[in-house]
């Protein structure tokens, strides 16, 4: 039987590594984050989810409830390739969570990598480049 001690360890140990995953190794595990509520101390580095939907947060604050993830840009960066086997959806990133060097994304019916870091443009615009199918 588990003592609580240990129990206490080993969700100390899965906080711990939570902060060295990748975008993508979060997103396998999602259950290692915790939803985003209003009145929580967040430092620059933790993600949470909020709708499901994985957030990395950029600037260490208290959150309040106008200050929800997928409205506050300053505050947070959507995860936007969050599986490399699965090619999305292009959307307009903002600057705090730009396209890289080598993502894939699908616009107007065709795939694109993106050819520069940083890639904030669409794929019909600057960055890109077609792959052929």
């Amino acid at each position: 039987m588990m003592t609580v001690s240990k129990t206490r360890a080993i969700v100390d140990a899965l906080v711990k590594l939570r902060g060295m995953a990748t975008d993508e190794q979060a997103y396998e595990v999602p259950v290692l984050y915790p939803e985003w509520k209003d009145g929580v101390a967040y430092e620059a580095g933790d993600r949470v989810l909020y709708n499901d939907v994985l957030y990395k947060v950029l600037t260490a604050h208290t959150s309040q409830a106008e200050w929800t993830p997928d409205v506050a840009a300053s505050l947070f960066a959507k995860v936007l390739i969050v599986d490399p086997n699965v090619v999305p959806e292009w959307e307009q990133p903002d600057s705090t969570n730009p396209y890289m060097t080598g993502d894939k994304v699908t616009y107007n019916g065709k795939t694109y990598v993106s050819t520069v870091d940083n890639n904030v443009w669409a794929p019909d615009a600057y960055g890109w480049s077609e792959v052929a199918e």
